[in-house]
């Protein structure tokens, strides 16, 4: 008997599923000789996606058993040699980390021993926040600066809010000669009590884009925001989605979520993007929980929910910091796991400045670098 054509099978299968965008194999053979078993009867049927991708499953580890080794990226299921999480370690994923800049000299000395910790692990870049309407310009260059001259990858987040023209132009410069290519554009907020006064020349992140397309061409990596659980000021989610798709359109090369806890809300997210031909890279952005007090305040003001069952055993731990961090890392850490192994192409980890929670968090996924 024929042995069956991986790659035939898997370009046929792949066809009726829709909800995932990219599916990538390394088929390899090894020295065995040509045992040929019988392969599974699903494999001539002209099936759905709940079918094939069992089949293709099936498929892998007999080809694995015959000396082939089958890697499925960006998928649900992952497969070398043996099922598991180790293979989330391949290169294809991005990780990456956010900052925000420090108020104070000593919370920059601070964050110099966070981000030599957090660079250990050798994420794609780091990211910096940028206050509302540029509120934090100079501590945000200031940050970059200290994460350049250790040579680290930086993607300086950029808002619209509250900014000329020249001056979105004048950064462009000042970032491109710091040999930066990457940035993540927003429209960002204007400070408080400004109101439309701070609306400035560009009023939403799609104009940005396009804006640093026309004065830099190809020059940066545009990341952009993505809201799973829509945009807290957005009239509804359709409009949420056609207001992402400008952004995309106006030249985003990818784009990295708003934090948060609810896995089945960013594969939904996904699925829309993919049924308006959207097809750009989504990066789910985590959080870990170290504070409920805060982190609660956080997701009012940003939209994101926080589970009721989560909410409910935080509330219990009250005061006992402890079980509030051991609780979150599980929490954070079934996130994770789910997404990764769900098809998300990375994780963007929102670090607040902190090492620990954030290299526990990869320790414990087993990702690039995170040792023992």
């Amino acid at each position: 008997m024929n042995r069956p054509d991986l790659h035939s099978f898997a370009a046929k299968k792949k066809r009726s599923y829709h909800n995932r965008n990219l599916v990538n194999w390394d088929c390899n053979r090894n020295s065995d000789p040509d045992p040929d078993p019988d392969p599974d009867p699903d494999f001539g049927h002209d099936a759905s996606s709940s079918t094939w991708l069992p089949a293709l499953v099936r498929f892998a580890k007999c080809q694995h058993d015959l000396g082939y080794h089958l890697k499925i990226y960006h998928y649900r299921i992952f497969v070398s040699g043996s099922t598991g999480m180790n293979d989330n370690a391949n290169p294809r994923l991005t990780y990456s980390f956010e900052l925000f800049p420090p108020k104070t000299q000593e919370g920059m000395t601070k964050l110099a021993d966070n981000v030599q910790r957090l660079n250990a692990v050798a994420p794609q870049y780091f990211s910096v926040t940028y206050g509302a309407g540029g509120s934090t310009r100079e501590r945000t260059f200031e940050t970059v600066s200290l994460l350049r001259d250790r040579g680290i990858d930086t993607a300086p987040h950029l808002s619209c809010i509250g900014s000329t023209r020249a001056e979105i132009r004048d950064i462009l410069h000042r970032y491109r000669a710091r040999n930066i290519r990457c940035i993540v554009a927003l429209r960002g907020d204007p400070p408080s009590g400004m109101g439309a006064a701070g609306t400035g020349e560009l009023a939403y992140a799609n104009e940005l884009v396009a804006f640093i397309r026309a004065e830099t061409g190809a020059t940066f990596h545009i990341e952009v925001a993505a809201y799973p659980e829509v945009h807290p000021q957005a009239p509804g989610a359709q409009r949420d989605l056609e207001h992402f798709k400008q952004k995309v359109e106006a030249g985003a090369d990818a784009a990295i979520t708003q934090y948060f806890y609810n896995a089945d809300a960013y594969f939904a997210f996904v699925d829309a993007c993919r049924r308006l031909d959207i097809h750009i890279p989504i990066v789910p952005g985590v959080m870990p929980i170290t504070n409920y007090s805060r982190l609660a305040r956080f997701s009012a003001a940003c939209g994101t929910e926080i589970p009721r069952w989560v909410c409910k055993r935080l509330e219990d731990y009250g005061d006992d910091t402890d079980s509030i961090r051991e609780f979150g890392h599980q929490v954070v850490l079934d996130l994770c796991r789910r997404l990764i192994e769900g098809g998300a192409p990375g994780i963007h980890c929102y670090t607040m400045n902190q090492a620990a929670p954030t290299l526990r968090l990869w320790r414990d996924l087993g990702l690039p670098g995170a040792g023992p």
